[in-house]
C-alpha cells in the first residue's frame, strides 16, 4: 500500500491458518494498521490480492463475506446517550445479526448488570469490553483485534483471552495486535514482526528464539563462598559466561548447552541453593529482529 512515495505496506505475504490465533506486532508507523484496513476491506492495496475466508476484498462478494468478520478497533468510539444494550442492537442490525444474540453476548464480557445503563456511565475498560461485544456479534468467522486490552484490568484480561481460546478451538481465526508484547507471548499460535511495512520475522516464539539464537539466561543463588567452585564447574563450557550477582551468579548459555550446562552444575551439590532458567522473552525478540 503506497501513499505518494510512503510504502506503509510493502511487499506483505502473509498466510494465517483456520483456528489459528496470531499476533501482528511492530513499532507505531510499521503498517499494522493500514495492514488490518486493507484486510478489512476498508481501504483498497495499491497491488496484490487480500484473500479472507478465499473472498477477495476486492470482489462483490465480500460485502456479504464481511457479515462473518468481527473488528475490534484500537479506539471504541460509542455514542453515550445510548445503553450498552441499544448499542448492540444497532451493531447488530448493522450486520444483520440477531438481537437475541445480545443480551448473551453482553453477559459473555461481563457486562449483564450494565446493559441498561448510559455509555456516559461506563468506564474505559467497560467501553473496551462493549467494543469486544460488538465484535463478537453475527458468530464471526474472522475476528480482527487492534490493542484489545487497552483499560482492561488484570482478571479482564485473563477473562478474555479465555474468551479468544474457546473461540479459537471453535474454529475461529483471530489476528491481533498489540504492544503488549508480555501479554502475547504465552496466548499466540504464530506471529508476525513488522518493520517499515514489511514482515521482518514469521513464526512461534519459540521458533524466532531459535532462528534468532540467543542465549538462555540462568540465575544461580549459591551458598557463601560457591562462587569460585561455580566459575569453575562452568569453565569448561565454551560460550557459557557469568557474572556476579548478589545471590551468586547469572549465566548466559547458548541453548544447545542447556543440558550440558545442568550437568556441570550438578557438581555442585548442596552449594547450589537454587536456580532459575529465563528464556529470552517476546519482547527480547522483537528488539533482536527489529533493531
Amino acid at each position: 500500500m503506497h501513499y505518494g512515495a510512503l510504502r506503509a505496506v510493502d511487499g506483505v505475504d502473509l498466510s494465517v491458518q483456520r483456528g489459528e490465533i496470531f499476533g501482528l506486532i511492530g513499532h507505531n508507523g510499521a503498517g499494522k494498521s493500514t495492514l488490518f484496513k486493507m484486510m478489512l476491506g476498508l481501504i483498497a492495496p495499491s497491488a496484490g490480492e487480500i484473500l479472507i475466508n478465499g473472498t477477495s476484498v476486492r470482489g462483490r462478494d465480500f460485502r456479504a463475506a464481511r457479515r462473518h468478520i468481527g473488528y475490534l478497533p484500537e479506539n471504541v468510539v460509542l455514542y453515550d446517550n445510548l445503553s450498552g444494550l441499544e448499542t448492540l442492537r444497532f451493531f447488530a442490525r448493522l450486520k444483520g445479526a440477531g438481537p437475541s444474540q445480545c443480551e448473551p453476548t453482553l453477559a459473555r464480557v461481563g457486562l449483564a448488570d450494565a446493559a441498561k445503563r448510559p455509555l456516559r456511565e461506563y468506564s474505559k475498560g467497560m467501553r473496551q469490553r462493549l467494543g469486544f461485544a460488538q465484535a463478537l456479534l453475527g458468530e464471526p468467522r474472522v475476528l480482527f483485534l487492534d490493542e484489545p486490552t487497552n483499560g482492561l484490568d488484570p482478571q479482564a484480561i485473563r477473562d478474555f483471552y479465555a474468551t479468544l481460546r474457546e473461540l479459537r478451538d471453535a474454529g475461529v481465526t483471530i489476528i491481533i495486535s498489540s504492544h503488549i508484547l508480555a501479554e502475547l507471548q504465552e496466548r499466540v499460535d504464530r506471529l508476525a514482526i513488522m518493520t517499515a511495512g514489511k514482515i521482518q520475522a514469521l513464526g512461534s516464539v519459540q521458533g524466532l528464539r531459535d532462528q534468532m539464537h540467543m542465549p538462555l539466561s540462568v540465575a544461580l543463588r549459591l551458598a557463601p563462598g560457591a562462587v569460585a567452585q561455580a566459575q569453575q564447574a562452568l569453565g569448561s563450557l565454551t560460550g557459557v559466561n557469568g557474572v556476579l550477582t548478589p545471590e551468586g551468579l547469572l549465566v548466559s548459555c547458548p541453548r544447545e548447552l542447556k543440558m550440558a550446562l545442568l550437568g556441570a552444575l550438578s557438581g555442585l551439590g548442596a552449594s547450589l541453593l537454587d536456580l532459575n532458567i529465563r528464556e529470552p522473552s517476546l519482547e527480547d525478540v522483537f528488539f533482536g529482529f527489529s533493531d
